[in-house]
């Protein structure tokens, strides 16, 4: 099989999104080529039989050059190659600009997205596409019709516990991700200073990201105003963000991490750290299925402080081994639904069922 896959972002050292190499090189595993044409492009790594083409973002080309610049690309390997099928990762504009050229070449195309937005690009990409996959159901905000639920593909080789790693003494509440306000990290703050109040034992919140467009600095300006009236300086530390590799430490070396985004915002961050062993503490209604016999004790309201509070206090008062097991059944349960192999495997049986139709 000869795919063509479009992707956002395609940099192993992109902090939210180099996760996207990874995909492409479990699917390199199992296809003949991969022709990869990204929005924007950075260090790139990936197997032989994988070739990118960037539009240009990286460069600073401007919407409509990008556009003749995806075009120069797409009917380049058309011309080139014989592609059997199209994967569309994240980009559902992507796959509104190809599918005309694509179906009079008899290419069906298959588009992933993840998101609450519903948004005019996307219906038209779902009107396109042979085939929508999304990671849980409730990231998909649009109809069910053609909608294939295939998990979030976490490398659990890469993110798994560590004996050689050992939490501090000091309990460690860990948090990652961009600082935007839909991350609420607020709500963590709040809870972080009611903590304070009925806990007696040391701990430590660690948020680590950066801002993800201009806009974010005046949320961590405020941020970092809310902890110093809460007289929170010595229990919250901010930490820039990491690079891929260093995320296994930290998620080892963590007492608890907690997830703050609302239903329809699935970060795999939280399912990394599942992967590593540790409880998860979130907001979102779509991990109850993944939290399974756990999630009346790991899953709060999101924006309620109080709740959160609970809930970390109940984790906290657990011995280390008590901890350990239920980490090691998320564990469990990230690998059996949302492993890389898994998510890889399903998408090469979805491009071959699209083949067919």
């Amino acid at each position: 099989m000869r795919l063509l896959l479009f992707n956002l972002v395609t940099d192993v050292d992109d902090p939210i999104l180099g996760f996207t190499t990874d995909w492409i090189s479990a699917l390199a595993e199992r296809v003949e080529f991969i022709h990869v044409i990204t929005m924007r492009a950075g260090h790139v790594e990936v197997p032989d039989n994988v070739r990118v083409y960037s539009v240009g973002k990286e460069k600073g080309y401007s919407e409509p050059w990008r556009a003749i610049e995806f075009y120069r690309h797409l009917f380049r390997i058309l011309r080139e190659d014989r592609i059997n099928v199209c994967f569309s990762h994240m980009i559902p504009i992507f796959t509104v600009l190809a599918a005309p050229v694509l179906r009079a070449k008899r290419i069906p195309i298959v588009t992933w997205y993840a998101h609450p937005s519903l948004t005019r690009t996307l219906r038209f990409a779902h009107r396109l596409s042979g085939r929508m996959v999304t990671g849980i159901a409730a990231s998909y905000p649009y109809k069910r019709d053609k909608l294939i639920v295939i998990g979030h593909g976490i490398d659990t080789g890469v993110f798994s516990p560590d004996g050689r790693v050992s939490a501090e003494h000091t309990a460690t509440i860990l948090c990652f991700g961009r600082l935007s306000p839909v991350k609420d990290h607020v709500t963590l703050l709040r809870a972080a200073w009611l903590l304070r109040q009925c806990w007696t034992g040391p701990f430590r919140i660690v948020i680590i990201g950066g801002p993800a467009v201009p806009q974010d600095k005046s949320y961590i300006e405020s941020l970092y105003k809310q902890v110093k009236e809460l007289r929170l300086e010595h229990t919250v530390h901010f930490e820039p963000p990491v690079p891929k590799e260093s995320l296994p430490f930290w998620y080892r070396s963590c007492t608890v991490y907690v997830n703050l985004t609302p239903a329809g915002f699935v970060d795999k961050v939280a399912l990394q750290a599942m992967s590593c062993g540790k409880p998860s503490v979130v907001a979102n209604e779509g991990f109850r299925e993944t939290l399974g016999n756990y999630a009346s004790r790991l899953l709060f309201h999101h924006g309620d402080a109080v709740d959160l509070a609970n809930r970390l206090v109940g984790l906290l008062a657990l011995s280390e081994t008590d901890r350990d097991r239920i980490g090691l059944y998320l564990r469990e349960r990230v690998i059996r639904m949302h492993s890389l192999d898994t998510l890889a495997a399903k998408l090469v049986g979805i491009f071959q069922s699209v083949r067919d139709l």
